[in-house]
């Protein structure tokens, strides 16, 4: 439990450091380039960051994985992550290109999509190798590959949008700094730049990417969900529906972050656990501490929706408070999926997730082509929250067939979900006598 707790911190403070920095760099954004050009940013970055789930092939999850099986030796595990990453960054950037240039209505502008997808290399780079921090359970070094990048792009967006006044062209120019900066410290002090080699590990090769797609597949489901409402209010409404659609799920979406600091946790110990039923166990104990947690936040934003639109984007993006009120139910029941899903992928089950997130994807684009034309940004909300509802209970249902715990023992709140925070009261006692 101590181990557990020391990670939980660690992540903790990254995940704050997270949310900070990318929702100062949203207020920046919106305050100095409004409705219009957030929306343009959006269209943009849409498909690359989409295409981050398929070009990432499952690697990061995969060598996780194998790392933390000890299945292959380390040296071979790095050269081949290295020499898929070189193959995987030219697809993505070709098929990036394309995506942005023909079917986006920004792709027009040759500067904007060769800027959009300049990151690509970068981020794929740190995304691959992250895995291996996971597999090894060094939580903390895979921290840094998380919250490093979004701080320097936040110093990039406020000397180029800000002080220089770039505009748009110096918001897309931020969004390198933060991947390639990262990219740098990894070659540098942990021996990736080892990896750089003309031996091909066929074997491993085969079976990193075996395991991957898998992983790469049903991330893909998981993210088309996120980002087909972007896609298609690019395609069926105006740049001003999209920013604000956009700054609304933006905010909403940082609530996952709750969730997300203990799935990092989860997935990397479900990985090299020894008793998955018992591991289990203790996820579903986080999930009910999740959705209290999240709950209570839902709550606040809930009454305080409309004003904290406009604290922190400014009056011209008050109409993205009903977005946020319409996205709520969905994103507090996807807190399920969230944690509970990253258990059967360190278990290297991944497909698993495909059960609920293909019905609620096809639900989510059918109701967007029906409502966006009528309700543009608040039709996109509320059919992202009936496809996240439905992927939710899904996989509740899914989740419990596949460990043997009833759902009613999932959900069911005991005293003893909240030990940890005497625990950890006892730790910082602990901390502040020695």
């Amino acid at each position: 439990m101590k181990g557990f707790l020391d990670d939980l911190l660690s992540v903790v403070f990254s995940k704050a450091g997270i949310i900070t920095f990318g929702l100062l760099k949203s207020v920046i954004l919106a305050r100095w380039l409004g409705p219009e050009l957030n929306g343009t940013i959006a269209s943009l970055i849409v498909f690359p960051s989409l295409f981050m789930a398929i070009g990432s092939l499952g690697i990061r999850q995969s060598t996780a994985y194998f790392v933390g099986k000890g299945i292959y030796p380390e040296a071979e595990i790095k050269r081949s992550v290295v020499q898929i990453w070189m193959l995987s960054t030219v697809l993505s950037l070709f098929t990036c290109f394309v995506l942005i240039r023909y079917f986006s209505t920004s792709g027009d502008n040759m500067t904007l999509v060769v800027l959009a997808i300049s990151p690509i290399p970068f981020s794929l780079f740190n995304t691959y190798n992250s895995g291996y921090f996971l597999g090894k359970n060094q939580i903390k070094k895979f921290n840094k590959v998380n919250w490093i990048p979004p701080l320097i792009s936040l110093l990039g967006a406020l000397l180029l949008v800000v002080v220089l006044d770039l505009s748009i062209i110096g918001a897309m120019f931020s969004m390198i700094f933060g991947p390639f900066f990262m990219s740098l410290i990894m070659l540098r002090s942990n021996g990736f730049i080892n990896g750089f080699s003309f031996r091909v590990e066929i074997k491993v090769i085969k079976s990193l990417l075996s395991l991957g797609v898998i992983y790469a597949i049903a991330l893909l489901m998981m993210n088309l969900n996120y980002k087909v409402d972007i896609i298609l209010l690019n395609r069926l409404s105006s740049d001003y529906e999209t920013g604000i659609y956009s700054k609304g799920s933006g905010l909403i979406q940082h609530l996952w972050q709750i969730p997300m600091m203990l799935s990092t946790i989860i997935f990397a110990r479900s990985a090299t656990s020894k008793n998955s039923y018992a591991f289990s166990l203790s996820v579903v104990k986080l999930l009910r501490i999740s959705i209290i947690a999240i709950g209570l936040a839902s709550l606040v934003m809930a009454i305080g929706a409309e004003w904290l639109i406009q604290l922190l984007f400014g009056e011209a993006f008050i109409p993205s408070a009903s977005v946020l009120m319409y996205l709520l139910p969905g994103v507090l029941l996807l807190t399920f999926y969230k944690v509970l899903n990253m258990d059967m992928a360190g278990r290297g089950k991944p497909w698993i997730s495909l059960k609920s997130m293909v019905p609620a994807l096809i639900v989510n684009v059918i109701l967007n082509i029906w409502l966006i034309p009528g309700m543009g940004a608040n039709g996109a909300a509320i059919a992202s929250t009936i496809s996240y509802s439905l992927a939710a209970l899904i996989f509740l249902w899914v989740y419990s067939l596949e460990v043997g715990i009833p759902i009613r023992e999932i959900l069911h709140f005991k005293s003893s979900d909240f030990k940890f925070i005497k625990d950890i009261q006892k730790k910082r006692k602990a901390n502040i006598q020695s």
